[in-house]
């Protein structure tokens, strides 16, 4: 049970190593696009931000980890199959640069393990107490919020803005816009890096509660628990590991937010980051592991249709939400299919 932890534990580094460069576009396409800051000073800027914002709370943590799946049906090898299947539907959004949600391909395949490993089959799913509230309502409501408060920001600054030199409006928000990617960057941090450690908690009450870790030597002791908790040690581990995956940039989905879908002044970086930062930093107060790139996406597009609905390419907003559809679904089904693999190959 030990080595299947140590698996558990390295896929969960993996996908939290993954997330950081899968979302690294989050935090700083906007700023790279309207070239404020160069893409190396961009990456670091969104790397200690996420190095700081995972550390603050663990609110979203503990719902990821309690409040989805009934953990009296979790396994082991549940974990594992769901953060496998993330991983996957990660690496493959990224390779064709589709900005998808980690959020929501974690939690797929979380249900999808979940429903795979317990007799109970769909009940394991905590619909009236998770999944609704805390992931498919938010999933609906917060690209219409990032997307119309966008606009009403914009709106507003293009009001009080209206007798300004363009060259002013462009020197003073480029200053502006690395408070707000800095921000971006801490919110990112605070919401999408707990998601991990709540799995990583889970992975360690599972354990604990099937006696698993009763012969644990003593020098591991650490790894007990006893309740659902998120332990110092697994926060700053996640945390490190988040912000060395933002450092390893994620330039395909750079490219796509920042260049493809509207292109942006610094006073259109500011609004957008600063809408989409507000929004996730209020989720993650809640406790709501919200989809960080659905709402800086969609903030994005809010922002660039002011000037004109035309000013969107469409084309490419068609292709990502495709992606935020087919998201859940697709890693539901990978996290069910790579826990009956596992069964096969004797790992429980």
């Amino acid at each position: 049970m030990l080595t299947l932890f140590l698996c558990v534990l390295i896929a969960a580094l993996a996908f939290e190593y993954i997330n950081g460069f899968h979302d690294a576009a989050n935090a700083i396409a906007t700023v790279v696009s309207t070239k404020v800051l160069t893409p190396r000073q961009a990456i670091m800027l969104a790397a200690v931000c996420n190095l700081f914002g995972a550390l603050m709370g663990t609110a979203v943590a503990k719902a990821v980890g309690k409040d989805f799946v009934d953990v009296s049906a979790v396994t082991m090898a549940t974990v594992l199959a769901a953060l496998l299947g993330a991983i996957i539907w990660n690496l493959i959004t990224w390779w064709f640069g589709i900005p998808s949600s980690s959020s929501h391909a974690l939690v797929g395949g979380l249900c999808g393990a979940g429903i795979a490993s317990s007799p109970k089959g769909w009940d394991v799913l905590l619909w009236g107490t998770g999944l609704w509230p805390k992931l498919i309502k938010p999933m609906i409501l917060s690209p219409l919020i990032g997307f119309v408060l966008g606009a009403i920001i914009m709106l507003l600054l293009n009001f009080l803005l209206f007798k300004s030199q363009p060259s002013w409006i462009n020197r003073v928000f480029g200053r502006l816009q690395i408070v707000s990617a800095a921000f971006m960057g801490l919110s990112h941090g605070t919401n999408d890096a707990q998601k991990t450690m709540g799995i990583i908690a889970l992975a360690m009450y599972t354990g604990t509660q099937s006696g698993a870790f009763n012969e644990l030597p003593g020098w591991l002791g650490f790894l007990k628990s006893e309740k659902f908790e998120i332990p110092p040690w697994v926060v700053i581990v996640c945390a490190i590991t988040m912000f060395a995956g933002t450092a390893g940039g994620g330039w395909r989905i750079i490219k796509t937010m920042g260049h493809k879908m509207v292109k942006l002044m610094p006073v259109h970086g500011f609004a957008a980051e600063t809408t989409a930062a507000v929004i996730i930093q209020s989720a993650s107060h809640m406790g709501i592991p919200l989809s960080t790139t659905h709402v800086i996406s969609t903030s994005i597009m809010g922002v660039g249709a002011t000037r004109r609905l035309s000013a969107v390419k469409w084309g490419i907003v068609h292709r990502i939400v495709w992606a935020w559809v087919l998201t859940l679904p697709v890693t539901g089904m990978l996290g069910y299919w790579l826990l009956k693999l596992l069964d096969v190959f004797g790992f429980h």
